[in-house]
This record gives C-alpha cells, sequence and structure tokens, in this order.
C-alpha cells in the first residue's frame, strides 16, 4: 500500500490532484486506514494512471468519472466507452491540427527574422509595416 506521497512520486502528480481525483470518485478501489488517510494499492495506481491519461487529453473531469463508472459495469459497456474515446480522440485531432498551423507559423516567423537579420529581405517584421 502507498500513501499519497508516495504516490505523487510515482507518477508525476501533485498530492492535490491525487486528492482531487479521488474525491471526485476516480479511483474506485481507493482505501483507507484507520486515520482515514487515503492507501492506494496497483490497481489503484492504475485508476490515477487511466485519469492522469485521459485528463491529459483534455477529457473534463466530468466525463473520466462517467467513464470510470462504465468500467465498473463491466464489457457490458464497451461500446460507451468506446464513443466516450472516439469523441475525446476527435477534439485532440483538432487540436492537433490547429497546434501544427501555430508551430509553423511561428516557425515561419522565426525563418523571416532570419531573412532579415542576415539583410536577404527588408525588415518585414514590424506590425507597424504590414
Amino acid at each position: 500500500m502507498y500513501t499519497v506521497k508516495e504516490v505523487s512520486k510515482m507518477l508525476g502528480m501533485t498530492e492535490h490532484t491525487i486528492r482531487f481525483y479521488t474525491d471526485k470518485g476516480l479511483v474506485p478501489s481507493l482505501q483507507r486506514n484507520q486515520n482515514n488517510n487515503r492507501l492506494f494499492d496497483e490497481k489503484s495506481i492504475h485508476w490515477l494512471k487511466g485519469a492522469q491519461i485521459l485528463r491529459g487529453c483534455g477529457m473534463s473531469i466530468e466525463v473520466i468519472k462517467a467513464y470510470v463508472d462504465l468500467c465498473l459495469q463491466g464489457d457490458s459497456t464497451i461500446r460507451e466507452r468506446y464513443e466516450i474515446i472516439l469523441k475525446q480522440k476527435e477534439i485532440v485531432d483538432a487540436k492537433l491540427i490547429e497546434i501544427t498551423q501555430k508551430a509553423e507559423s511561428i516557425t515561419n516567423k522565426a525563418n523571416n527574422y532570419e531573412y532579415v537579420m542576415n539583410h536577404l529581405i527588408p525588415d518585414n517584421s514590424n506590425p507597424d509595416k504590414w
């Protein structure tokens, strides 16, 4: 069994986040000791990792909770869980396209500055000159 502090170090999550996730019901296998302190076994750590991954993909706490609840219901909910993952994948894919466009834009600006500094083109980097 592991404490919040130990799990925090293991997963690279803040203790606050771990407590928040457990308070929101994202770790259904969580146990508590006689002093009501949270205790984590391997199964609890897996739930936390799952929540960490889904949250990292931008999934809301509420949707993660719904996903956890479906997981607890077993295989009969596989299709519903799949739909949740597909919906989040669409969101992530859209963000990836957006950030790729932003990366291309800033790369072009950096290249433009190199051309200006190497006197290959006149300074057109100042918005006043756009």
